[in-house]
């Protein structure tokens, strides 16, 4: 499937695509001034199939958080159709919405 940058990269295009925009951010720095909505992703976990004692596939498992002034945010809905997604929670922080997913890429 390509190198860890190469498939993060793809999954960068498809967060791009599903929120329409740009504002797509990988693991930013606190100085990094966002726009709204957004959505915010980070490799959180490495799930390795093994086979003859090697790798035989690899998983790449993100975190990834839509934030949207919308409660009901519809990018947040869009997030959840993808295929290996998983909803975790809601929260809200300055005002915002926070939806967390775990997405298995």
């Amino acid at each position: 499937m390509g190198s860890v940058s190469e498939r993060r990269l793809k999954l960068s295009a498809i967060l791009r695509e599903t929120l329409g925009s740009s504002n797509v951010y990988y693991q930013p720095p606190e100085t990094v001034k966002m726009k709204y909505p957004a959505i915010v992703y980070a490799l959180d976990a490495v799930q390795n199939v093994h086979a003859d004692d090697r790798v035989y596939l690899s998983h790449l498992r993100y975190a990834v958080t839509v934030i949207d002034r919308n409660p009901d945010s519809e990018i947040a809905e869009r997030i959840l159709q993808l295929p290996m997604c998983r909803f975790d929670r809601h929260y809200t922080s300055d005002n915002l919405h926070h939806f967390t997913f775990t997405l298995i890429f």
